[in-house]
């Protein structure tokens, strides 16, 4: 118990302090390149969402901040990975967290998502056309590529791990069969249409720091240690751009963040067969996608009358006079609390 605590905690510390220590490099190539969006949202949203939104310090600050984060677990990787194999012993081998069966998928989940948002982010950058200012077509491209991640690593637990049941919290199991690939699809696609929530400062980072502590929790009550150590890893390069993404912000999260980000999470939720409690260990990604989706179709089914002034729902309350760092703040407290009700029902459902 000792050891694996201490696993879970070297590579964690190690991670954030990575962060740390790689940002005020990658700050200053950021700002030296101009990586910030250069078509702002004011130019396709409405007046409402421009008397709360400052589109200078959108013009002003780079979006590919969530290099920090998957450069500084890859790093936290390779680091313990070449130790068990440059120095073999019991102890680096023991702190090796790279294993097949556990966390080679969620890693390459991580990094693939995250080079394509950061494609995605380099468009919007120093693109030219209707790509670069983020149009419909070009989010449906995305959708498209999310769900063709999904289908890889959904044939992946099908084939080679033989996944073919979700746990029922106090039910037990349900058999899909080949079906769990469609359904790791649509779960996927629906985290991934939570990363709506990276619009404030320190909003996404605080979120979703909470979200993978639930989840190294989890996976070390399963007894997969690796998993919790992943997880933790993430975790603590999270808070390492949280550091700086506390307003004002020095960079936004981006794609290259929460495209590699909410896909990693949908498979954490099935490797730890817990994907039934993601919604409430997520609850935040949950109601800012709800939000959005309940925006649209109130519009388009009530001859345009809205639910919200605005939506994503954080932006609602900014709409109705809140501070932003009041919304962020309390995100963070609802994302803790809810992250701590779905570690209490995974444990105690099995």
């Amino acid at each position: 118990m000792f050891l694996n605590l201490v696993k879970i905690f070297l590579p964690t510390t190690l991670a954030f302090f990575i962060g740390l220590f790689i940002t005020p490099v990658a700050t200053h190539f950021f700002y030296k390149y101009k990586m910030w969006k250069k078509h702002s949202r004011n130019e396709v949203t409405n007046s409402d969402f421009q008397k709360i939104h400052n589109e200078k310090e959108e013009l002003k600050t780079p979006r590919v901040g969530g290099i920090i984060i998957w450069f500084s677990v890859l790093l936290a990787v390779l680091i313990f990975y070449l130790a068990s194999i440059l120095f073999p012993s019991a102890i680096t081998e023991k702190m090796n967290f790279l294993s097949r069966n556990q966390t080679l998928i969620p890693f390459f989940t991580l990094l693939l998502g995250s080079l394509l948002g950061l494609w995605d982010d380099l468009i919007q950058i120093f693109g030219k056309g209707k790509f670069a200012s983020d149009d419909a077509s070009w989010r449906k491209w995305k959708v498209f590529l999310v769900a063709f991640i999904s289908l890889l690593i959904g044939i992946w637990f099908f084939y080679k791990l033989g996944m073919t049941s979700i746990h029922i919290p106090f039910g037990g199991d349900i058999s899909l069969g080949i079906l769990i690939i469609p359904f790791f699809i649509i779960v996927a696609l629906a985290t991934f249409s939570g990363g709506v929530i990276d619009g404030l400062d320190g909003l996404s980072g605080g979120v979703l720091a909470s979200i993978f502590g639930a989840y190294s929790v989890i996976a070390f009550a399963n007894n997969q240690i690796d998993l919790a150590v992943f997880s933790g890893v993430i975790t603590g390069a999270i808070l390492a751009f949280l550091w700086f993404n506390i307003p004002p912000a020095r960079f936004y999260m981006g794609e290259t963040g929460i495209m590699g980000l909410t896909i990693t999470l949908a498979t954490l939720a099935f490797l730890t067969d817990s994907v039934l409690i993601l919604p409430i260990v997520a609850l935040p990604l949950v109601l800012t996608s709800l939000s959005v989706i309940l925006q649209i179709f109130s519009k388009k089914l009530r001859n345009g009358k809205k639910i919200f002034k605005l939506a994503p729902i954080h932006h609602h309350f900014e709409a109705l006079g809140w501070p932003s760092y009041k919304v962020t703040m309390r995100f963070w407290v609802l994302s803790v609390v809810f992250a701590i009700i779905g570690i209490i029902l995974a444990v105690i459902s099995r």
